[in-house]
Order: structure tokens, then sequence, then C-alpha cells
């Protein structure tokens, strides 16, 4: 059994099939979006993704008491997971780039950058 998620907004390239779809309902609390970290509900394994559509289908697990009370609504903040098994060590190679954004109008301050690189050969 399949679910079948259609977003509005540009779907993040890293998704890939074999990846896990979450999801969580927001509540407003203060002027911002929060959710509780116990209301995190684990929807299934990606099986297609549609970048072109904005559509993603998500396989189902075979478990139907997983899902008793399923209700995904617009407002839910759905994310994703990497399988454990493909994110084993750390970044590989002789080069890496990275490009930070502050999107924010008010003055930030950032403690500390750092990384973890292993040669991938010699």
């Amino acid at each position: 059994m399949q679910v079948k998620l259609t977003f509005n907004q540009e779907l993040n390239i890293s998704l890939s099939i074999g990846d896990v779809i979450w999801y969580t309902p927001l509540i407003i609390s203060g002027g911002h979006d929060i959710s509780n970290k116990d209301s995190i509900v684990r929807l299934g394994e990606v099986e297609s993704v549609d970048y072109k559509n904005k559509i993603v289908l998500v396989k189902k697990p075979h478990d139907p008491l997983s899902y008793t009370g399923l209700s995904l609504t617009q407002n839910d903040f759905v994310m994703f997971s990497k399988p454990n098994s493909l994110n084993t060590s750390s970044v590989k190679g002789y080069y890496a780039k990275v490009r930070l954004d502050n999107d924010s109008t008010e003055k930030i301050e950032l403690f500390a950058v750092s990384s973890e690189i292993s040669e991938s050969s010699k």
C-alpha cells in the first residue's frame, strides 16, 4: 500500500528512493511553528520521487496498526532521513566546498563550524 504526497514547494534534491519519510503536526507558540518530539511519526520508505510534479510515493510498513489514526494535513512538517547503512563514514575525497547562508535580518553569531574528512584514496 502507498501514500501519495503532493507538495507545493520544490522537493529537496537529496530525497531519493529508499529514504524514510517522517512527519509531525505543527502548533504555533510564541509566533513560531513548533513540534513536540514525541509527535514525530514514521510514514514509510520512499518508493518513487517525481521532482517535476512534486510528488513522492511512500510505501507503508506492513503493520496496519502503525497507521491507526493517520492524519497527515497540509500544515504538517514533512522530513526525510537517509538509511544509516549509507551514512557510515565522514566526507570522502580531497576537496570540500561549504556554503552557509543567513537570511535573518537581525545580528546572528556563528559559534563554530567543524568537519570530519577522510581521504578516499592515495
